[in-house]
């Protein structure tokens, strides 16, 4: 399984960022992915998952009605569309993956993860 992360910059509050995870490798058909991410000096936190089946989302309290998760089937890629962009959600993003029927929030249940891909939001 090979997950790439891209699509982070720089973006002034209030802004919007689309993130992408290309994916190969998955069975997709019964997966979950999810974004996450880590601030400076902060331990790793969930964002969004997604069912690859597309049936399933769910999002932390801090991005929910801001971020939102999709999939393109035909393009194996994951999406992150990111709006109304606050100085704290300034961190490294990264796609990860679960070969599962069921989704969880937690990273230690996805073993294959992207590089990480650093978005940063001015004031």
């Amino acid at each position: 399984v090979q997950l790439q992360a891209s699509g982070g910059g720089y973006v002034q509050a209030g802004g919007s960022l689309r993130l992408f995870c290309a994916a190969s490798g998955l069975t997709f058909s019964r997966s979950y992915m999810a974004w996450f991410r880590q601030a400076p000096g902060k331990e790793r936190e969930f964002v969004a998952l997604l069912s690859w089946t597309g049936g399933v989302t769910n999002y932390s309290d801090s991005v929910k009605s801001r971020f939102t998760i999709s999939r393109d089937a035909a393009k194996n890629t994951l999406y992150l569309q990111m709006n109304s962009l606050k100085p704290e959600d300034t961190a490294v993003y990264y796609c990860a993956a679960r070969k599962s029927w069921y989704p969880s929030t937690s990273e230690y249940e996805y073993p294959y993860w992207g590089q990480g891909t650093q978005v940063t939001v001015s004031s």
